[in-house]
């Protein structure tokens, strides 16, 4: 079991450096707003069409921040390197299992 630990361990730190790695982009209005995140769920960049921007409408440009921001974190979830990994360690061996 230890060994099982062990490897768990390995394949939870390869994933962790998998993800700083990441980067993934989320887009909404047809491009006019984009939002880069990194693995880590951090905004590295925000991309602003100045078409999309009007002073009269700060809400529909929020609405597409916001839409571009959950298209990418989406992305994020679904592309995630360890998203099995649990799946594959035998927790009912564990004394709490």
């Amino acid at each position: 079991m230890k060994k099982q630990a062990r490897q768990f361990q390995e394949q939870m730190s390869k994933m962790q450096e998998e993800m700083e790695k990441m980067e993934v982009t989320g887009s909404a209005g047809n491009g006019l707003v984009e939002v880069t995140l990194t693995g880590d769920n951090k905004l590295k960049k925000l991309k602003i069409k100045p078409e999309c921007v009007d002073p009269d409408d700060i809400e529909g440009l929020e609405d597409l921040i916001t839409a571009a921001f959950n298209e990418a974190s989406g992305k994020l979830q679904e592309n995630s390197p360890g998203s099995s990994l649990l799946d594959s360690f035998p927790l009912g061996n564990l004394p709490f299992g």
